[in-house]
């Protein structure tokens, strides 16, 4: 089955070159953004506006609630059956997204990791608060560094990786090196990355963080950080939103707040960009600025479009 990717960092553009290219196409939009799949979330998130799902069909936007919790299994699932119902319907599914882990489970497949509910509550309730979270981080150190490396800020992901660990005496780090090892993709694919010189996309990042709280992000964090977004199973992983929170409380001045989404949206953009180098080497580099006619006639001579 066909699938069209578009993927990269945030602040890139994909979802302007995936809306472009589904207009002219027949496409449909199936979003692979962790957040977007959220209610609620929608300047913090970059969601299309009414316009363009009004102008294009967009998928798996606007799923769940904040207090559900959502994994890259489900995530998968939802994918898969968008992607059938819009090849069903004779049109194009284009993945647009940032969420590397999502695209490359759905591209591959991804082994179940295991898992053990008791063992997970009890880790939940040992390391739930402050004090609980740093000694986790000091066994981490010595069972499983790769991990804490990767995870040192998010105490869910920390306590998943000591699940794991746990159970199989193995960090996820190692097991997800079994990825490389998936013979074929589960779609075939025409897929691009878009590429941007860091300066202008750290500039870009700083522009959209002005456009988003200058559109009301700070009124749209109040009202979702009055629902519990930051105590939410996966949801609370949103960028900016902690952020906002601590200016909200007076922590922080509008100045440094500002600042400090841009550095903390640039540092995510750059573990993005490291990813889909990486872990995505069937999608093929666009350097941005790009040309939208020379993309759309590489699609249609590809003979990728039947």
């Amino acid at each position: 089955m066909n699938l069209i990717i578009i993927c990269g960092p945030t602040a890139s553009g994909k979802s302007e070159v995936a809306l472009e290219i589904a207009r002219r196409l027949s496409g449909e939009i199936v979003s692979a953004d962790s957040m977007q799949l959220y209610k609620g979330l929608d300047i913090g998130s970059a969601k299309p506006g009414k316009s363009d799902t009004d102008a294009v069909p967009h998928h798996l936007i606007d799923i769940f609630d904040i207090s559900e919790r959502l994994d890259v299994f489900r995530y998968v699932e939802l994918a898969d059956k968008a992607i059938c119902e819009i090849r069903g319907r004779g049109n194009i599914p284009i993945l647009c997204g940032g969420t590397g882990m999502y695209i490359r489970a759905l591209l591959h497949g991804l082994d179940p990791l295991p898992s053990n509910p008791e063992l997970r509550a009890r880790l939940d309730l040992e390391f739930d608060n402050d004090a609980g979270f740093e000694k986790l981080k000091a066994i981490m150190a010595e069972k499983d560094p790769g991990d804490l490396q990767r995870w040192r800020q998010h105490r869910r992901k920390l306590i998943r990786a000591m699940e794991v660990f746990e159970i199989t005496g193995k960090s996820i780090t190692e097991l997800q090196k079994t990825w490389n090892d998936k013979p074929s993709l589960r779609y075939k694919v025409f897929a691009r990355t878009l590429v941007w010189d860091r300066v202008l996309l750290k500039q870009r990042i700083s522009l959209r963080t002005d456009r988003m709280l200058e559109s009301g992000w700070i009124d749209e964090a109040k009202g979702m950080i009055s629902r519990g977004l930051l105590h939410s199973p996966t949801a609370h992983q949103a960028l900016g939103y902690k952020i906002i929170s601590e200016h909200l409380d007076g922590k922080i001045s509008y100045d440094k707040m500002r600042e400090r989404i841009s550095i903390e949206t640039w540092q995510y953009a750059r573990r993005q960009i490291t990813w889909f180098k990486n872990q995505t080497p069937e999608s093929i580099p666009l350097n941005m600025p790009a040309s939208m006619e020379k993309l759309i006639d590489e699609i249609r001579n590809s003979g990728f479009i039947s």
